[in-house]
Parts: structure tokens; sequence; C-alpha cells
């Protein structure tokens, strides 16, 4: 290098680093308003009344708040969350694993000024050990916990889901956190709005890192951000644009991308990889992915990243665009050729994760909100709304289309988002064909209530009658979308309030898949029962629940325990399933006439194929060396 050269490269290097100083301790990165409790002079910022809670000063020995981490593959992924720091305070900070009773630095970072958040990983990450972790800065600051080693042994992994934090109730959460270490669950699953401060996202981050870092310093967290984390009454991204109309609805996104990726950052940088990290328009990052847990595989989507915006694309009918108040509407209306619901990457996704079973027995998929509306009265008891857009019931044939790649893998649904404690079966072209959804009700319910009150407070067709819950069976949602509803938790006036929490079981040698939703009051451990009309109970097979027509007689594998078989229509070339076997002995179902080919293998159905496989065929053996 010429002495020219080397005078533009450290000429480079210090205007990036003055650049990059100037960002980070601008008064206002995010634009006039955004996130003024942690950035520019906070530290000289007094808050009082009810801004109070934003004051971010803590002492210094505390500045580390609390951490989020995943490890699969071998590989750990583990984000330190930080309070904001003060001038001339090291922004460095390191990662200690203890073995054979000492501490053992095992990787270091740099603290993000925009979110103060420091993300770790570590690869050949050993999977097999319950390890002791803390995360230091400086002389005195540490936080410390468990990375829990993969439970594969265990019969029934146990996923605990919680949303919608809301900011009506800044106290803490001790009743929910308390329950949930009782019952001591594998993964935490948070389906977002961890933060209803719009404009605020670091304080209230921090404050749910508070509420909430004793449930999750120990164990694996997913924490996936919606429409409130990133400063909006609703979302629709539509692949990244700007949005320019109060409300949001002609789709993209309110604040700057730069906010936008710190929250992502922040709450969901320790995920496993995305699966395709291109970033979408304004370089807004992406983090679909998939993590295996105890054998059990959970596909992780955006629901609203390339969801289109109804304003401007469909009849308005109502005051809102997003919201139809018209009892005589035509559903067909609105479920318009180009409209997108999960986008074809999320799509491809899907099919992927549904073929490979590399270390699985079970599925489940994991989102924001339920693919119907499954709420008939928003905001109190009185407002009908006959259908809103917000939910993923719009528009239909995407809905449908995301629901037949989920049924494919007999996975079953578990999100948030909609206020309303839920369990309701999908349907696809008849009731009762698709997979069960299960939606947790909101942490704190007094923000936005919704219920679920038929018209005419009328049963559903084929209801249950040993069903506890008046309005339960067949119904159609404000989509015309089929749904068979079987729990729900409307809000009463009482301390819940309708708010509350899931537990979910994954019972990997049964199958079996047992729902609850739980007050936010109950106390478990001395017996108190979850919200009525729950546990729900179902076999793993339930979430394909097409009628079998008759089976491909018995196939028996040797040299595969548990194999993982797909099944194909020789005619039209569709994937009906692809699941991990419960035995070695195979009775496959099958929903119509025709012939059809059956893949076998270890983990992907790609080692044996037979071909004009019909109902009732001859028993056949397959052997693998």
């Amino acid at each position: 290098m010429n002495s020219s050269s080397t005078f533009i490269f450290f000429s480079t290097l210090v205007l990036g680093h003055f650049l990059c100083s100037a960002q980070s301790s601008s008064e206002q990165p995010f634009g006039k308003g955004v996130d003024t409790a942690a950035t520019g002079q906070w530290h000289k910022k007094t808050f009082t009344g009810e801004d109070s809670w934003m004051n971010l000063m803590v002492p210094r020995e505390e500045v580390i708040s609390f951490a989020l981490y995943t490890s699969y593959q071998n590989t750990l992924k583990l984000t330190a969350q930080f309070y904001p720091l003060l001038p001339g305070e090291t922004r460095e900070t390191i990662l200690e694993v203890q073995r054979e009773g000492k501490w053992e630095k095992i990787a270091d970072a740099t603290i993000h000024e925009l979110g103060w958040s420091a993300h770790f990983r570590v690869e050949n990450w050993d999977q097999t050990k319950d390890v002791q972790y803390r995360v230091r800065h400086g002389e005195k600051a540490t936080f410390s916990g468990l990375v829990r080693k993969d439970p594969v042994d265990k019969e029934t992994i146990t996923l605990a889901s919680l949303s919608c934090n809301s900011r009506k109730d800044r106290g803490d959460r001790a009743s929910i956190v308390t329950n949930l270490l009782h019952k001591d669950p594998d993964l935490v699953f948070f389906a977002g709005d961890q933060s209803y401060d719009h404009k605020e996202h670091t304080a209230a981050w921090l404050l749910f890192g508070k509420q909430f870092r004793e449930l999750m310093r120990n164990r694996p967290t997913i924490t996936i951000p919606d429409d409130h984390d990133v400063g909006q009454p609703n979302i629709w991204g539509e692949g990244g644009k700007v949005s320019t109309i109060p409300g949001a609805a002609d789709g993209g996104y309110v604040l700057s991308a730069e906010y936008v990726k710190m929250v992502e950052r922040c709450q969901t940088w320790h995920l496993p990889d995305a699966f395709d990290p291109t970033p979408i328009k304004q370089g807004i990052g992406t983090y679909y992915t998939n993590l295996t847990l105890g054998e059990v595989s959970f596909a992780i989507l955006e629901d609203r990243k390339w969801k289109s915006g109804p304003a401007g694309k469909i009849p308005q009918q109502g005051r809102r665009p997003d919201h139809i108040k018209n009892p005589n509407y035509d559903p067909k209306s609105i479920d318009l050729e180009g409209l997108v619901l999960l986008g074809e990457r999320q799509h491809t996704f899907l099919a992927e994760w549904g073929q490979n079973w590399t270390g699985a027995k079970m599925k489940v998929v994991l989102s924001q909100s339920p693919f119907a509306g499954a709420a008939t009265q928003h905001g109190n008891i009185k407002t009908r709304l006959h259908a809103d857009m917000d939910s993923n019931g719009w528009p239909q044939t995407q809905r449908n289309h995301a629901l037949r790649l989920i049924r494919k893998a007999w996975a079953p649904h578990i999100s948030g988002d909609q206020h309303l404690g839920v369990t309701f079966q999908n349907g696809i072209e008849n009731w009762n064909d698709g997979p069960y959804c299960h939606s947790s009700p909101a942490i704190v319910n007094t923000i936005y209530s919704r219920y679920w009150v038929p018209k005419n407070n009328a049963a559903g067709n084929n209801r249950n009658p040993a069903d506890t819950l008046p309005f339960t069976g067949e119904y159609l949602d404000g989509f015309a979308n089929k749904i068979t509803m079987r729990a729900y938790a409307n809000p009463k006036k009482d301390k819940n309030k309708g708010s509350g929490y899931s537990l979910i079981y994954l019972n990997k040698n049964t199958r079996k898949i047992v729902f609850e939703n739980w007050p936010s009051t109950a106390n478990i451990a001395k017996g108190d029962p979850p919200y009525p009309g729950w546990p729900i109970t179902i076999d793993q097979q339930s979430n394909d629940g097409r009628k079998p027509l008759g089976t491909l007689g018995e196939i028996t594998v040797e040299g595969i325990d548990k194999p993982v078989v797909q099944v194909v229509n020789e005619v039209t070339n569709e994937i009906l399933y692809t699941i991990r076997a419960q035995s070695s002995v195979l009775n496959l179902p099958v929903y119509e006439k025709g012939s059809f080919t059956v893949k076998i293998g270890k983990d992907l159905p790609n080692q044996k194929t037979i071909t004009s496989h019909t109902i009732q065929s001859k028993p056949i053996s397959v052997s693998f060396p």
C-alpha cells in the first residue's frame, strides 16, 4: 500500500468512525420524538409523572438487564440486553461459561448503541449438557443463567406461549412468572407486542425484560415482534414499503427503517439463522426460521412482513379500510387476485420445512396471529365487526394456501395477537379438514378486548354436547372461512378480564397434543384450573382432519425405526403429507381413490420409493441396509 492509499484508507476509517459516533449520539437517530429515553443525552433527561417509568438510569452494576438465547445445530446464539450506557463507559462485553467450577471466556461482543443490545454467537456448542453462563461488563456488572441441554430424553415437551403485554399495566408479572416457573416449560414463546409503547421500544423492551427475565434466563426463548413493537396500531408490511396514511392500512411501515431494524435486532437476533436473510425494501431484514428442540421442530413465521394492506385494494365497507361493518357484504369481493399473506418466500420455507424431519418427531408452527377471524366483537362486547383484515383470515385464498402447507406436516398452529384465548380447528375445503389453532389470551387484556359471541347467540353445527361452553361447533368467520370452535376465554368483569397465557404439551411417543389457556391470576401450585373449556387434547394426525377413504395397506420398514414417510398423488403430483411414523409398520391414510407414491427415508423422504400403491394394497416389506 503506497502512502497515498494509506492516507485514504485511514481517513476513511476516521470518517466512518466519526459518522457512526455522530449517528449513535444524535438526539433523534430515529426521527423526532422516537426512542427518546435511550438515545442522545439520555442520561441528562428527567422523566416525571406518567413518564417516570422511562427513567433508565440504574446502578452501574445492574446495566445488563436480561438475556435471550437459543441453541440449535450446535450453535448458541445469545442476546444480552443492556440499559443505556454513559459516555466513557466501555461498549465491549464478554460471555463466560462455567467449566470445572471456573468461569471461562468464550466470546466477546460490541454493544450496539441503537437499542443497547449485544450479540454472541458460539459455534460447536455442546447441546448435550446444561451449562451455566454469565455476561460481564466492566468491573461489576454481570447477568447469569443456564443454557439448557436439548431435552431429547423427555417424553413430553412443554411450550409456554404469551402475547400482548399492554402498557395499561406497568407492574410486575409475578403471578404469571411464578406459575410458569412451577410448570418449568422447555421453551417460551412470546408471539408479539412485547412492547406497546409505539415510540419508546428500548424503554418498554427493558421493562418487558424486567417483568419476565426470571422466566427467560434459564431456558430458550422465542420472541417475535408484532405491530405495536414496531410502532404501529396494525401492520401490513407489503415487503417493506413506506406507509403514507393514518393507521397504515395502505401497507408498509410508519417509522424509520432503522427503528424497525433495531426492534428486530433486539427481539430476534438470538433466533436460529434466517431461512433466507435477503433484506426486503428499506434494507429491513428477515427472521423466519425453524428451531428443533427436544425432537419437536418449530417453524417461526413472519405473519405481516409481506401481507397486503387493504386500503385502496378492496372495497371499503365501514369507517376504516380494515374493518368491514356491513352484514350484507360478499366475502368473495375482498379475496382478490394478487393479494399476499405470507408471501412466496415463506411458502417455499414451509414446503421445505414440512419435508425435512431431521432430529424431529413432531412439528409446530409459531406466528403472531390466527388464520381466521376468531373474534366477533372488538373493543367491547357491543361492537360487532363483520370482518377484520388485521387477522390472517384475509386474504382467504392465501390463508387456505398457508394452511395446506401446514397441514402437510400435521402441525398445529400457535399464535397470539387477538387478545382472546381460543382453540379452534381450521377448515379449508370442508370443516375440520385443516390444522388446529391455539391462541393465547393477552398478558394484560385492558387495552382492547375481543369476544367470541356468534350472531343470535347460536351454537355451531355439530357441536359436541360434552362441551362446557355454549358457543362451540362449526361456524363461518367473517370471511366465510370454516372454523370449528372448541373453546374461548371471553373477558368478564373480574380480576382477569380474559387475560392470561397458554401452555401446550407435545408428547412425542403418543403424539398427543394438549392445549391449555390459563387466567393470569390462577395459582397452579394450589390446584387452580385453567379457563373453562380447557384442557383440550388432540392427536397429531387431527391437524390433517380430512376423512380417510382408506389406507395403502400395510408397509413394514426394516432397518429404520420410525421412518419419515411421504405420500404423493401420482396423478396430481400433490404431496398429501410428510410425517415421522410412530413405528416401522405403516398404515398410511389417503383421502381419495387413485394411485400413490410412497417415499421413505431416515430424516428425509429420499431413500426408498414405492409407486402405484393403491387403497388396500397387499402388505409389503421395505428393507434398508
